[in-house]
């Protein structure tokens, strides 16, 4: 007979707690993911993706929206200029979400969407979109910024993939690229964008003394009139639009009155020929250049190009007082449009550069119809009718 000392513990009992403790080791191994999959969900760097650590370039960049402790990230100089912008999408991003709740027009514009792509507590790159019209139907890239070194064209593909998704009832976007940015150029066709036309940038220092606008006549002998752009002559603004931009791309940009009163906040100014009573030149502003100045839209109607010369000088001389003395101007001009090209050389304005206006339209999978179930339907509703109907039974009188 053995006789067990009372503090040596009993086989049975060593078994139970070898077993216990394997529980919990299972138990805590279980829970280890879930409670690093929980911190990443909150918005803050996970402690597995902590630069410090190694392996942690090999992990995919977290693509979420701009919040507000992203801005101190944002330090790299590619952002620099963009602090205006990102600062008014962060604060504004909640009421911005509340007016498109409430489906109010004006919230389209109230602020952009941007996305960032971040690997721990570092920013690689950003995206920047905006719809382009009210109904939301063509959104633009408006921005696209990366801050490493190495993986341009995955990251760049990786935030137009993302920002795409995101975006809901868009039916086309637009990106504009520079000829030398080979990276940008790649990521954007990957993701579907093809080329419609090659623009030239320019930028003009102004400086010119307003000119007469009468130097030159209208069809019907009365002088040029400028007049700006308002509610009451949005509607012969776009007709010029409509007039002068591609079939491809008017479609896809699908504008509306509305839309070039938004996009302008009311500074245009148009070129009209009183006899016929429509505008046949004009000038919009587009927004503020990243470089300093502003952006310029000018648009010229194909059937009047005998205006670009002295009546053009007057628009443009007429929006360079208006914005402000000592403004530089950026406008925009085809490369195949020769006459515009060579009065810009004239007027002093500086090529800088030639960029590429890229589009593309999503395709959303809707269900086919078949035709023979559609017909096998309306033949048996047809012979449904044709059958034999029972007469209802009354119901009894069931008395109480």
């Amino acid at each position: 007979m053995t006789v067990q000392s009372p503090c040596e513990p009993s086989p049975v009992v060593s078994g139970c707690a070898v077993q216990t403790l394997a529980v919990q080791t299972s138990a805590a191994e279980a829970c280890a993911p879930l409670a690093t999959s929980a911190h990443a969900a909150t918005g803050g760097p996970s402690p597995s993706s902590s630069p410090d650590q190694p392996g942690s370039e090999e992990q995919t960049p977290l693509i979420e929206p701009l919040a507000g402790w992203h801005l101190p990230l944002l330090s790299d100089p590619a952002y620099v200029p963009l602090q205006p912008l990102l600062q008014r999408a962060a604060v504004l991003r909640l009421p911005a979400r509340a007016l498109q709740w409430l489906r109010i027009p004006a919230a389209a514009h109230l602020c952009p969407e941007v996305l960032v792509a971040r690997q721990g507590s570092s920013l690689l790159g950003l995206i920047v979109t905006q719809p382009e019209n009210r109904s939301g139907s063509c959104w633009r890239v408006q921005h696209l910024r990366l801050s490493a070194e190495s993986g341009k064209r995955e990251l760049s593909g990786a935030l137009l993939r993302e920002a795409i998704r995101r975006t809901r009832g868009a039916g086309s976007w637009i990106a504009i690229s520079s000829t030398l940015d080979g990276d940008r150029l790649a990521a954007l066709r990957e993701q579907g964008f093809q080329p419609l036309r090659t623009e030239r940038l320019w930028r003009w220092a102004g400086g010119l003394p307003l000119p007469g606008v009468t130097a030159e006549t209208g069809a019907s002998g009365e002088p040029w009139t400028l007049r700006p752009l308002n509610r009451r002559t949005a509607r012969a603004h776009w007709q010029l639009e409509q007039a002068a931009c591609p079939g491809l791309l008017r479609q896809l940009l699908d504008r509306h009155m509305e839309d070039l009163l938004d996009r302008s906040a009311g500074r245009g100014w148009m070129l009209f020929d009183p006899g016929r009573d429509q505008a046949v030149a004009a000038v919009r502003w587009l927004g503020h250049h990243p470089g300093g100045g502003h952006d310029l839209e000018l648009t010229v109607h194909p059937g009047w190009g005998q205006l670009i010369g002295p009546p053009l000088t007057s628009l443009l001389a007429q929006a360079a007082r208006a914005l402000g003395p000592h403004q530089a101007l950026w406008l925009r001009s085809d490369i195949h449009d020769q006459p515009l090209e060579r009065w810009l050389r004239q007027l002093g304005a500086e090529a800088r550069g030639e960029r590429v206006l890229m589009a593309r339209s999503v395709w959303r999978r809707h269900e086919l119809h078949v035709p023979a179930q559609g017909a096998a339907e309306r033949l048996d509703a047809v012979l449904r009718q044709l059958q034999p109907r029972r007469r209802p039974m009354p119901t009894p009188l069931i008395r109480r």
